[in-house]
């Protein structure tokens, strides 16, 4: 569990994970050596992770986004986590998730346009092994990421 300080600290880091420690401790109003200690330990203990840059996507050509749920095919001689890691594989998939409900994976995919998700959805995501119905939501817009 974190204490108050630590939350604070991870908030920032996750606002900005270029904040340097100076930054992070007039904000807070802690000393820096304590802010430097405190980062090193959660890194030491696995609450971060790791550091990385948040690209713009549409700078990058892939201002389209959409979830995708897929329902798994038992029978198709393939486990749902093999499945699960082949689907990780394709270019243009994001982010795969195993979920509880009808469908069993969510999907976060990016794309240049709704024509390039609709080509990966039929064309690569429905050739995988072990995918037995897709359901596609185009996001109109993105509130929080």
């Amino acid at each position: 569990m974190l204490d108050e300080k630590d939350s604070s600290i991870l908030g920032q880091l996750i606002e900005d994970s270029r904040r340097t420690t100076k930054a992070i401790a007039k904000d807070l109003d802690i000393p820096r050596a304590t802010v430097h200690d405190r980062i090193v330990k959660m890194e030491q203990k696995g609450v971060i992770r790791r550091y990385t840059a948040v690209p713009d996507y549409v700078q990058l050509g892939l201002g389209v986004s959409a979830f995708i749920l897929v329902q798994f095919e038992p029978e198709s001689g393939m486990s749902q986590r093999d499945t699960a890691d082949e689907i990780a594989t394709i270019s243009g998939i994001f982010e795969v998730h195993m979920i509880s409900g009808e469908y069993d994976m969510l999907l976060k995919v990016r794309g240049a346009s709704m024509e390039e998700i609709g080509r990966l959805v039929i064309d690569k995501l429905r050739e995988v092994k072990g995918v037995a119905r897709t359901l596609t939501c185009a996001v109109f817009t993105t509130v929080k990421d």
